[in-house]
């Protein structure tokens, strides 16, 4: 019968442990860039195309 006790005790101290880091993180408002971040796999690549070699043509 104690497991059950501690069972919940543990589940409870979780539950206000994420409701607690939930709040301090809404709080912070470090969720305000969710929606820029979301669309950041979409942006185009900035990085310089390689040039393409200089081919020369040997003549025989």
């Amino acid at each position: 019968m104690s497991v059950i006790v501690l069972q919940v005790f543990v589940s409870l101290m979780l539950v206000v442990g994420s409701v607690v880091l939930f709040v301090w993180t809404v709080r912070s408002r470090t969720l305000e860039h969710a929606d820029r971040l979301s669309l950041a796999p979409l942006e185009d690549d900035v990085s310089p195309q390689p040039s393409a070699p200089t081919a020369q043509k040997e003549e025989p």
